[in-house]
C-alpha cells in the first residue's frame, strides 16, 4: 500500500485553532495550509490510488486564490472574521458557488449552485472553502438496501481507520476527510444520525444543532422538520469555533456545575463498545462529576414506522418545492428524479434501488391525515423520551456507534452496531453530539451527548470537559489505513 502520509501530515494534524494562531504569529500562511492540503488530497484521495477514501466530491477551482488573498487582507490588519483563513470543507448536499452540490445524485449534475446562507457566513467569517465531500446519495432516503457512503456521483466513501470499513453516512466524506487530516473543518447534516454516526465511525466530534438554529436555505433537503446542517472538527473546541459562525451566536459563560443522566438502557449492543462506555462513565464520575442512572423508552415498531411515515411525506414536499426553486435545468419534482434514476439505472441503481424515493412521490406528503397522525404520535414520544431522559439534568449520555462496520454493495447496507440515541433528538430536533473515546479492535467508538433545544453552548462546553477527562488517560492515535481483510 502506498504512503498514506505524505509531507504535508504536519499540517493535516493541525487543528483550527492552532491554525488561527500560527496564521496569527506568521509562522503559516494561508496559501501554505490550502496548497499542503491540495497536495494532501491529491496523493491520499486519487482515485487511482490504493488509499483512495472518494471522500471529496470536488475542489474549489478558487481556493489557492482566495488563501493568497486572505493573506494579503491579514497583512493589512483586515481579518474578515474569527475563521480568516481558515480552510473548511462542505457536505456536497449544500449549494456554494463553484461546488456541484448535487447530493451525489447525477440528476443535478451541471445545475448552478447558489451560496447558501450558512457558506455566506463561512465566507463572512473569512474561512475558505476548499472542497465539497462525498456522502450517502439524497442524505441516504434511498432504499432499505443503501450502503451509506455510496453515492452515483462519488462512488463509496472509505474509512481511513480501515479502507474496508464504512464511514457512515450520510456526512460520510465529511468524517472520512477530517479523519485523513484533509480539512481541519467540515460540515455536515443530520436528518436522524448523519453526523453522529460518521463523527463516531471516523472517531472525529460532530454536533447536530437544534433544527432551524443553522439556516438550512440552499441546502438540499430531506425533512424539513428533522433537517440541520452542523459542525463537524477534530476537536470540541474546533467544533465550538465553527458552530458559532454557523449559528451566528456568541459563545455563553461554562457552567460552574453540571450534571449529567447517563442512559443505562440505552446499549450499542456491542460488548467491547458498551464497556468502554462504561469506564468512561466510571472515569466521568472519578472526576467528581455527578452522573445518575436513567432508563429510558426504547423506540418500537410504531415509533420507527412514524418516523419514515413523516420523512416519506417532508421529501416529497421539500424536494419538490427545492427542485422547482433551483435554477438550470434539469429535475422540478421528485417525480422526475425517480424517473431520471430509472431511465439511468445502471449508473444510479446498480447496487441497491430507491424504494424510499419511490414511497415519498406516492405518500401524499404532508396534507395527509396519515402524515399529521404520525408527525403527532412521533414527536410525543421523543419529547417525552426526551424530558425523563434530561429531568434535573444538564445533558444525557450514551454511547454512540461501535467500529465501524464493513461496507457491501452486494448484500445491501448495515445500520451497524449503534444505540438508539439519535432517534429522539432528531425527531424532536434538540441538539445531539459525539466525541470519540477510544478504540475497539483499531476502530474508533463515540460517546453521545444530548441536550435541550438551544442549549448548544452549554452542551459544547461540557462537552468539552469531557474531552479533558477522556484525554487525560487516552491517547487517540492517527488513522491506521488499514488494508481490507478477512473477518
Amino acid at each position: 500500500m502506498s504512503d498514506p502520509h505524505p509531507p504535508s501530515e504536519e499540517l493535516a494534524c493541525l487543528d483550527a485553532v492552532v491554525i488561527l494562531d500560527r496564521l496569527n504569529d506568521g509562522t503559516l500562511s494561508s496559501e501554505e495550509l490550502v496548497r499542503g492540503l491540495l497536495e494532501r488530497g491529491a496523493a491520499i484521495d486519487d482515485p487511482h490510488s490504493e488509499t483512495a477514501l472518494r471522500s471529496v466530491a470536488a475542489y474549489a477551482s478558487n481556493a489557492l486564490e482566495i488563501a493568497r488573498l486572505r493573506d494579503q487582507e491579514r497583512g493589512e490588519g483586515r481579518l474578515r472574521g474569527s475563521l480568516h483563513g481558515v480552510p473548511v470543507m462542505i457536505k456536497d448536499n449544500i449549494e456554494a458557488k463553484g461546488l456541484p452540490g448535487t447530493a451525489g445524485a447525477t440528476s443535478l449534475v451541471g445545475r448552478p449552485a447558489r451560496d447558501a446562507v450558512l457558506v455566506e457566513r463561512l465566507r463572512e467569517a473569512g474561512a475558505i472553502v476548499l472542497a465539497s465531500t462525498n456522502l450517502s446519495q439524497w442524505a441516504n432516503m434511498r432504499s432499505p438496501r443503501s450502503t451509506s457512503g455510496w453515492s452515483a456521483t462519488g462512488g463509496l466513501v472509505a474509512n481511513p481507520w480501515s479502507l474496508d470499513r464504512t464511514a457512515g453516512g450520510s456526512s460520510s466524506g465529511s468524517g472520512a476527510a477530517l479523519a485523513a487530516g484533509l480539512t481541519p473543518l467540515a460540515v455536515g447534516t443530520e436528518t436522524d444520525g448523519s453526523i453522529i454516526c460518521p463523527a463516531s465511525v471516523n472517531g472525529v466530534v460532530g454536533l447536530k444543532p437544534t433544527v432551524g438554529v443553522v439556516p438550512t436555505t440552499h441546502v438540499v433537503p430531506l425533512s424539513s422538520s428533522q433537517d440541520s446542517p452542523g459542525p463537524m472538527a477534530r476537536s470540541v473546541a474546533d467544533v465550538a469555533l465553527l458552530f458559532s459562525v454557523l449559528s451566528g451566536t456568541v459563545r455563553t459563560p461554562a457552567p460552574t456545575s453540571f450534571t449529567l443522566n447517563i442512559a443505562t438502557n440505552w446499549y450499542i449492543g456491542h460488548p467491547a463498545s458498551d464497556a468502554l462506555v462504561s469506564s468512561t462513565i466510571g472515569r466521568l464520575r472519578a472526576d467528581n462529576i455527578s452522573c445518575r442512572d436513567v432508563e429510558l423508552a426504547q423506540p418500537g415498531a410504531t415509533e420507527w414506522a412514524d418516523e419514515l411515515t413523516v420523512l416519506l411525506g417532508d421529501l416529497r414536499d421539500d424536494l419538490d418545492a427545492y427542485l422547482a426553486g433551483r435554477p438550470g435545468p434539469g429535475p422540478v419534482s421528485l417525480a422526475d428524479v425517480v424517473a431520471h434514476e430509472e431511465d439511468h439505472a445502471d449508473v444510479e441503481l446498480p447496487f441497491f434501488g430507491h424504494e424510499f424515493l419511490v414511497q415519498a412521490r406516492d405518500a401524499g406528503g404532508r396534507a395527509t391525515s396519515t402524515y399529521r397522525d404520525a408527525r403527532e404520535r412521533n414527536l410525543a414520544w421523543a419529547t417525552t423520551c426526551l424530558e425523563v431522559g434530561l429531568h434535573d439534568a444538564d445533558v444525557l449520555v450514551a454511547g454512540a456507534y461501535g467500529p465501524a462496520w464493513k461496507s457491501d454493495l452486494v448484500n445491501g447496507g448495515s445500520s451497524g452496531l449503534a444505540s438508539c440515541v439519535t432517534m429522539a433528538p432528531a425527531i424532536a430536533g434538540w441538539p445531539i453530539m459525539s466525541l470519540p473515546i477510544g478504540l475497539v479492535g483499531g476502530l474508533p467508538v463515540g460517546l453521545a451527548l444530548v441536550a435541550r433545544p438551544h442549549d448548544e453552548w452549554k452542551l459544547l462546553h461540557i462537552a468539552a470537559h469531557v474531552e479533558r477527562v477522556i484525554r487525560a488517560t487516552t491517547s487517540l492515535p492517527r488513522p491506521t489505513w488499514s488494508a481490507p481483510g478477512r473477518g
